[in-house]
């Protein structure tokens, strides 16, 4: 049977790796595309999902059995926005999932799986974070808008499940980072800032400056990774359940070796340094990834300095069209 797979935000980070991992893989491979189906990658160009409506004619016009959906406002944005914008981001991230959820209901798709995140966790809990965390307190004050509205989206999961027997579920991606990231000095993820960071450096012959000591501990998912993993959900993963999809605990990397694979990979040889009078902010809060493990037997993740390499690779030759937030003359 034909299978149509519509994927949500698929212009964005995620989206970007999963149309790069399923144009690339061998058809009919463990990741790559299978004979009978069909990809289509939405952008918010073709429609508002927070419009029902709109929705609605999007699911009429592509008859999708299964989604990937990424679609969310403020997945992009780094703190400062999230707190700029809680409400904003609440109702409209409600009303995008509530949409989607309900259209995959009504059009009878067959499965969907949807993008939370590690904010969903609450702000005080015993780490390493797992599945079974996600409800037991509130989350960090400063993206509670963005994080109670992806964090619902597991409760109607498990209400589509019990009442109409919805085949759906969530993956929660911890730091993502990869091509077509976004890469404003303002709002960006720490990686991508410090590549934009460094790549500006190297240009106008300025420091190299990272806020605060480096010792933070993080872990980071490259999106080619994370989309092989979304298309082994999208074949084998049915439980209604979330699941963390990370690299190890064992695989932490300091907020230093970052910024020292960055300098490394851009090739600056400026004055690099950092400014121990910014805050650190949360030392470390790692995720278990034993769950995924367990399910899918084994996942060989790219290295963490050949994906950063890749990545800055691509933004150095995309510069003139990479989301930077700066006006190109």
């Amino acid at each position: 049977m034909a299978s149509v797979i519509l994927v949500t935000g698929g212009t964005g980070l995620v989206g970007k790796a999963l149309q790069h991992i399923i144009e690339t893989e061998p058809v009919g491979s463990k990741f790559g595309k299978q004979p009978n189906e069909t990809w289509i990658f939405l952008s918010s160009s073709d429609g508002d999902m927070r419009d029902q409506e709109q929705t609605v004619k999007l699911y009429e016009k592509y008859k999708p059995t299964h989604v990937i959906h990424l679609a969310a406002l403020g997945s992009f944005g780094g703190l400062f926005r999230n707190m700029k914008y809680k409400l904003t981001f609440l109702r409209d991230n409600i009303l995008i999932n509530d949409n989607v959820l309900h259209a995959s209901y009504t059009h009878k798709t067959t499965k969907l799986i949807s993008c939370l995140s590690t904010c969903v966790f609450p702000d005080k809990v015993e780490y390493p974070l797992d599945e079974n965390k996600i409800h037991l307190g509130p989350p960090h004050e400063s993206n509670f808008g963005y994080a109670h509205a992806k964090r619902m989206v597991d409760v109607q999961n498990h209400a589509y499940k019990e009442e109409f027997g919805c085949n759906f579920t969530s993956a929660i991606p911890t730091n993502i980072f990869g091509p077509y990231d976004n890469y404003d000095l303002e709002d960006a993820h720490v990686i991508p800032a410090l590549v934009h960071k460094c790549y500006l450096a190297k240009k106008n012959g300025t420091p190299f400056i990272v806020s605060g000591t480096g010792k933070p501990l993080r872990q980071f998912i490259f999106s080619y990774d994370l989309a092989k993993l979304f298309v082994w959900m999208l074949r084998e993963y049915d439980e209604v359940d979330p699941l963390i999809l990370s690299v190890g605990e064992d695989e932490e990397v300091s907020i230093k070796e970052v910024a020292d694979a960055i300098v490394k990979a851009v090739g600056f040889e400026g004055h690099y340094s950092f400014d121990t009078t910014r805050a650190d902010g949360q030392f470390r809060k790692p995720a278990s990834n034993k769950k995924l493990l367990d399910r899918i037997g084994g996942f060989q993740f790219t290295p963490f300095e050949e994906a950063l390499n890749l990545s800055v690779k691509w933004f150095v030759e995309n510069y003139g069209v990479a989301r930077t937030g700066m006006k190109k003359a």
